[in-house]
Parts: structure tokens; C-alpha cells; sequence
């Protein structure tokens, strides 16, 4: 899919749009809370965030609050904790999302999930009010083609850990006004963090690269070229890649990647293959830090 001639945000100029006074985010996982609390450490008035269910929404409120404490303690913001906390909504009620000027989604990667949750925070926001994805491969063209407002929809595509990442890629669907395309640009600026600006298509940059030598790497352990740890080191110490793929794809989660392959392959052909191996670990449950076990094993 390509990107529409007119849209040509700016990325280097000084953010002159500030983010919305009240955000909202669609589901409290780790990625949810990750982006909870860059709004929040931003300065926004409100951010409320909603899961499916009680229990959801207070796991919720406890990663947020711990990232903000994490925060304070290691210098990366000044105030007291409870300023920050005060200006947190947590609940499962869809409609705390009417008040937001901007909403952005994080469920599980799966088409249908992320339709009907895009569809139904839709139908609580006002008309000047802008939605996102947190996506990190499906396509945004084809989830605007079921929103009533797809002019003012687009991809944020957050990185994880999402307090310590500085990249989002800002991902114009073919129906993504210049309006939103230029401010998405400065909302990520504002958080303190840098856009990259991509065109809709599989897997976008990142996920599209980073899948590719993650799958490599697990190829090489299959093959027994060498084990997990000589495969990280390799890339650490000789590419100064920050962690090795295999503990990446620990980070990320086995099944969360295989999903993202699987639909990769299915739109990319079969250098997106899923190995037999990666198959097999999310057979067994090794899905990696999550469960304690991966390529890697953790406490």
C-alpha cells in the first residue's frame, strides 16, 4: 500500500501541537500501561484507561503506578506519585472514553479483536476527536475500513518496554487526513520520544526487519549453527544491536511473534515462514519472559 502524495508530516521541526488534554487507552496489558504512562509523565490532564474486565483494569492501575514510581526513583521525571496517579481514570466502562481527544487502541494482535474494539471506542468519541492502533504489523488501511471516521485514524506503533523506548512509528493508513499525519508526528515528540513516519504495509519497518532476523536467528538454533547465547553475542558485541534477537523475542513473547510471522508470510511469502522450532515453543507454553521460559529462562 503506498502513502498518498499529500501526506508529508514533519519530523525533525520543533512540535509546535500539544498531545490531547485527555487520552484514553483501550486495553491495560504491559504495552497499554507502557503507553498510559507516557501520557501521563507528558502532561496530560487526564488519561483513562479501560480493560475488559475488574481484574484487568486493577492489574492495569498497578503496572501504570509502578512504572511511575520506577520513574521517580530513577530521576526520569520530578513530582510526588500521587500528582500523577490523581490524573488516572481505570475502569471497564467504554464510555470514560467520551471526554478524550484521542484514544488509542492496544488488544492482542488479532484482526477481528481490533475491529470490534476500534468500532466500539468509535462510537463513544466526539467528532474532533482522533483514534489510533498499536499495531505492530496488520494493516491500517484495511482497520479504517471500518470506522465511520477513518480520516481520523492511524497507527502509533509503541516499542517495548515503552518507558525506556524512544521510537513510535507514526503509520498513515491510505484514508489518514495531512491534519492527523502532521500532529501524530508531534504527540510522539511531546512524549519525549522520536517518530519515524511509514507508509501502511505488512509488518511496516520494524516489525518487518526485526521479524526477519529474529526468525533467522531461531533458524540458526534449529539448524544447531550455535546455541541461543553465542547467536545474541554475536549481534550484541559485533552489530551493537542493544539485545540479541533471541532474548528480543523472549521480550516480545514466542506467540506473539509466530502471529505476527504467520501473517507476514501470509502477506510476504515464505521468507516469513515460521520455523518448526518456534512452532514447537509455543506448543510446549515457552513463550518466553512471560512464562519463565523461552530461548532463554528467567525467574
Amino acid at each position: 500500500m503506498s502513502e498518498p502524495a499529500n501526506h508529508q508530516p514533519t519530523e525533525t521541526a520543533q512540535p509546535t501541537v500539544e498531545v490531547p488534554a485527555r487520552v484514553g487507552v483501550l486495553g491495560g496489558g504491559r504495552m497499554g500501561a507502557g503507553i498510559a504512562h507516557a501520557f501521563l509523565i507528558s502532561g496530560a490532564e487526564e488519561v483513562v484507561v479501560v480493560d475488559v474486565n475488574e481484574a484487568g483494569a486493577e492489574a492495569a492501575r498497578q503496572r501504570i503506578e509502578a512504572d511511575l514510581q520506577a520513574s521517580l526513583e530513577r530521576g526520569k521525571i520530578t513530582g510526588e506519585h500521587n500528582d500523577f496517579a490523581e490524573r488516572l481514570t481505570v475502569s471497564t466502562a467504554y464510555a470514560n472514553f467520551a471526554r478524550c481527544g484521542l484514544v488509542v487502541e492496544a488488544v492482542p494482535e488479532d484482526q477481528g479483536l481490533k475491529v470490534a474494539a476500534l468500532t466500539r471506542v468509535e462510537q463513544q468519541l466526539g467528532d474532533d476527536a482522533y483514534l489510533a492502533t498499536n499495531t505492530s504489523s496488520l494493516s491500517v488501511s484495511d482497520l479504517a475500513k471500518n470506522l465511520q471516521r477513518p480520516d481520523r485514524f492511524c497507527g502509533l506503533h509503541f516499542f517495548n518496554p515503552v518507558p525506556a523506548s524512544k521510537l513510535v512509528e507514526v503509520v498513515l493508513a491510505e484514508q489518514t487526513s495531512q491534519q492527523l499525519a502532521e500532529e501524530a508526528s508531534q504527540w510522539v515528540q511531546q512524549l519525549g520520544k522520536t517518530p519515524v513516519v511509514v507508509s501502511d504495509s505488512p509488518g511496516f519497518a520494524s516489525s518487518r526487519l526485526g521479524v526477519a532476523i529474529g526468525l533467522e536467528a531461531i533458524r540458526m538454533v534449529e539448524d544447531g549453527v550455535a546455541d541461543p547465547k553465542a547467536i545474541d553475542d554475536a549481534m550484541v558485541l559485533g552489530y551493537k544491536f542493544p539485545i540479541g534477537p533471541l532474548a528480543l523475542t523472549d521480550l516480545v513473547g514466542l506467540d506473539v511473534r509466530l502471529g505476527i510471522a504467520e501473517y507476514l508470510h501470509s502477506e510476504l511469502g515464505g521468507r516469513f515462514a515460521p520455523p518448526q522450532l518456534m512452532r514447537d515453543m509455543v506448543a510446549r507454553g515457552e513463550l518466553g519472559r512471560k512464562t519463565g521460559q523461552g530461548f532463554f529462562t528467567y525467574e
